[in-house]
């Protein structure tokens, strides 16, 4: 498969549908108007593949190299494909659910490349990319979408925590740990992802309150990818996500999302503020979702072909490609040899979970209380009777 090329393959509607036009209809919000601009937007490298100045960001990515360049387009194009193995491995039955990354890889390829090795990153659900780039086997990635086990990895290794399934709440846990690591003393940053849908939730406002308060060292990643599940972002916020920074007295910055040298560039610029005792920043990716929700969702239900059509003409790995083409600092070899990688990796990850064990069935009932309890144990009695249940008669 051409990794690249890869899209939401969804039914289309007619464009008089319903269904197909509910979220095509995208207006600024009252704010935007009555200030009469629009939100301002971080930009490095246009969708046509070309380079734009921007004499506050340059600096931080004035001195890659030809090399990172092709690096970063590898991560994308191989995490791409990891992604797109996942979904297909739900669909053929072999994991319960996926949360699908793809169009949002320069968001998460930029972000987590802009972080040190002793920095420490609170992802959600949906951070492939950004495990990718601290070195997390994608192969763990899915035994917790298979029911195998309750993570696959150990946090402290990669300095890059389980995924967080519940809404929002990662964001407390980025904020306490930086608390910590500047009560430490020490000049290493602390990384949060969420998503606009997150941003609505009463755990980030808090977030945002202590984090500012204390100064914490710590960096607000929303990948605003347009859909909260199946609410646009502005039935989330009356101003663009990265303006509410201003309220709780740090500053916010929204940058091309689908633009991997802009993600790296304000990222790294948000990380040294950070780990210099300047506070916190929140990072507003402006991105877009271009499959499902997750593997349970179907996005023709509330928006439009339109609007994902527009989206994939500003693809981030096609724009990246463009400008090491056009560089001259990737030839076809190059691409040929990466794209032999990618389906190699997806082999490997095809096999690495079809052969995951299946877990102890009474694994569930260890560890929920340290000297035991009774009500566990009449549980893990029932469990076992109804386990037994299945055996026939003759022991067969």
């Amino acid at each position: 498969m051409t990794v690249e090329s890869t899209a939401a393959r969804t039914p289309r509607r007619s464009a008089g549908s319903k269904a197909g036009t509910t979220g095509t209809k995208r207006t600024r919000t009252t704010a935007q108007k009555d200030a009469g601009t629009e939100p301002q937007l971080v930009q490095l490298l246009t969708p046509e593949g070309k380079r734009v100045k921007n004499a506050e960001y340059d600096k931080y990515v004035a001195g890659i190299t030809p090399e990172e360049l092709r690096g970063l387009y590898r991560d994308m194009v191989l995490t791409r494909r990891f992604d797109a193995e996942a979904t297909s491995l739900q669909r053929q039955g072999e994991l319960g659910l996926w949360a699908s990354l793809l169009g949002q890889e320069a968001a998460q390829i930029g972000s987590g490349r802009a972080t040190r090795e002793d920095d420490y990153v609170f992802p959600t659900y949906r951070e492939h990319g950004v495990a990718w780039c601290r070195g997390v086997d994608p192969a763990n990635l899915l035994g917790m979408f298979r029911g195998v086990n309750n993570g696959g990895w150990d946090p402290n290794s990669n300095n890059f925590q389980l995924y967080t399934i519940v809404i929002g709440s990662q964001t407390l846990h980025a904020t306490g740990y930086a608390m910590g690591v500047a009560k430490d003393g020490a000049d290493s940053a602390v990384i949060a992802y969420f998503g606009d849908g997150a941003s609505s939730q009463g755990d980030v406002a808090e977030s945002f309150t202590f984090s500012a308060v204390y100064n914490a060292p710590v960096v607000f990643f929303c990948q605003n990818n347009q859909w909260a599940i199946s609410e646009p972002t502005e039935k989330q916020s009356r101003v663009p996500i990265y303006q509410r920074a201003q309220g709780f007295g740090f500053p916010g910055v929204r940058v091309d999302g689908n633009d991997v040298l802009g993600v790296l560039a304000v990222t790294r610029w948000a990380l040294e503020r950070a780990r210099s005792g300047e506070g916190p920043t929140l990072v507003e990716a402006f991105t877009y979702r271009m499959g499902a929700h997750t593997t349970s969702d179907d996005p023709t239900r509330y928006r439009g072909d339109e609007e994902r059509q527009a989206w994939e003409a500003k693809d981030p790995i096609l724009r990246l490609r463009r400008y090491l083409e056009a560089s001259n600092h990737a030839d076809e070899g190059f691409f040929e040899e990466l794209e032999a990688e990618s389906e190699a990796l997806g082999k490997r990850v095809r096999e690495a979970v079809r052969a995951m064990p299946d877990p102890d069935h009474f694994a569930i009932f260890e560890n929920a209380y340290a000297d035991g309890h009774a009500l566990v144990d009449e549980e893990r009695a029932q469990f076992a009777a109804y386990q037994a249940s299945f055996a026939d008669e003759g022991g067969n």
